[in-house]
């Protein structure tokens, strides 16, 4: 998965790398690891399988659907932050999306359903 945000930073779930790196401002030669390339694990600052990831603008942070850990993770943008915080357990993640009220959806293809989390909740309403 990828999102671009207001300012054309793009930031890309690097599945293979078990990683997330961003790009800013049309620079294409220097992507950086914002997220995980701390090799596969399932450490707070580990990715496996990264499916999917969103930038929050409200806490400046990346939502990261972490597949193969089954867990939905936060992770702040600034750079003295080397790990994440689990907010979704038990969950096979593999698309996310925001709306403007900051409900965080979730796609879990183990169960076939969208379910729609209040940022902070880790049980969702059914959604689709």
């Amino acid at each position: 998965g990828l999102f671009v945000d207001d300012n054309q930073t793009v930031v890309i779930a690097d599945y293979h790398n078990h990683r997330i790196m961003q790009w800013k401002n049309g620079d294409t030669t220097n992507g950086q690891v914002v997220a995980g390339g701390n090799g596969v694990g399932n450490g707070l600052n580990q990715l496996y399988y990264p499916t999917d990831v969103l930038i929050d603008k409200e806490t400046d942070s990346l939502i990261i659907c972490d597949r193969r850990n089954g867990r939905v993770v936060r992770w702040s943008r600034r750079s003295d932050i080397t790990q994440g915080e689990i907010l979704i357990n038990d969950i096979e993640c593999w698309g996310l999306a925001m709306d403007e009220q900051r409900y965080l959806y979730v796609a879990d293809t183990g169960k076939h359903e969208v379910r729609r989390y209040k940022l902070g909740d880790n049980i969702g309403t059914l959604v689709a």
